[in-house]
């Protein structure tokens, strides 16, 4: 796949999995516009891409749960690149290790703000950019296998990927007549740096409730993303892609299966 000279912003792309999403499509020839949170973020990002090679990189920094912020990053992208071909929505909180009943109220509402409506505006923003340049585009919404198969104490993450998944069946529909494909990516469990503080047992049993028996990397989320962003899927939108190594198949982890 040859992304050449194609204009892309990656939000949460300062490390992890949105790092490696930014890095792909630079090695694809892309105008990568890096998001992260702080502007030391995004420049330890992008530093880290180009230390592996030449790289046409925009530094973007942005809270995404301002809206203020993130309208600065979209006139930024357009000033540096001149428009906009592919947004990824990356960018999320997690909001772990809340029960439902013992949830505040502000973590779920930030989940919300940066994890949907983050993205919502992202998309709104995008899409006028390639509505006014009359050459289409692709939007790709990094959701979650959570958001119909959910885990416990993260009610407000699961929530917001449910909202994921709607809003970009929706959003599908309205900009298709303006050639702007949008598709879920929806990831399970993905080997990210929270993963190097488990102990081995952990890991393990995780890696045991997945068929295939390996956690996804952020390679295998980045194969997933372009894909959905390339020529190859030109007639693909309003769809979800699950890359989670079967894991949310079962109905039950393989130790509870009678």
């Amino acid at each position: 796949m040859s992304f050449l000279n194609k204009r892309v912003l990656v939000t949460g792309a300062s490390r992890n999995t949105g790092l490696a999403i930014a890095r792909r499509f630079a090695q694809e020839g892309a105008v990568v516009a890096i998001n992260g949170s702080s502007k030391q973020s995004v420049a330890d990002a992008a530093a880290a891409i180009r230390a592996a090679a030449p790289a046409r990189l925009i530094e973007a920094p942005a809270d995404l749960s301002d809206p203020a912020q993130i309208g600065a990053m979209f006139d930024r992208v357009r000033a540096e690149c001149g428009g906009l071909d592919i947004l990824v929505n990356n960018a999320v909180v997690q909001a772990i290790g809340h029960p439902f009943i013992e949830t505040p109220l502000e973590v779920f509402e930030r989940a919300l703000r940066v994890n949907l409506t983050g993205a919502f505006l992202c998309g709104q923003l995008a899409a006028r950019m390639m509505i006014a340049q009359r050459t289409g585009g692709s939007i790709v919404n990094v959701g979650s296998n959570v958001s119909d198969r959910p885990i416990r104490n993260r009610s407000a993450y699961c929530a917001s990927k449910g909202g994921v998944d709607a809003l970009t069946r929706a959003m599908a529909i309205e900009l298709g007549p303006h050639g702007i494909r949008v598709n879920t990516v929806a990831p399970g469990y993905i080997h990210t740096d929270r993963w190097d503080a488990l102990a081995g047992a952990q890991v393990e049993r995780r890696r045991a409730n997945v068929p295939l028996g390996l956690e996804s990397s952020g390679d295998d989320i980045a194969d997933a993303v372009l894909f959905m962003a390339s020529d190859r899927a030109s007639k693909i939108t309003g769809a979800r892609l699950v890359v989670d190594g079967g894991c949310s198949v079962p109905l039950v982890p393989p130790d509870a299966e009678v």
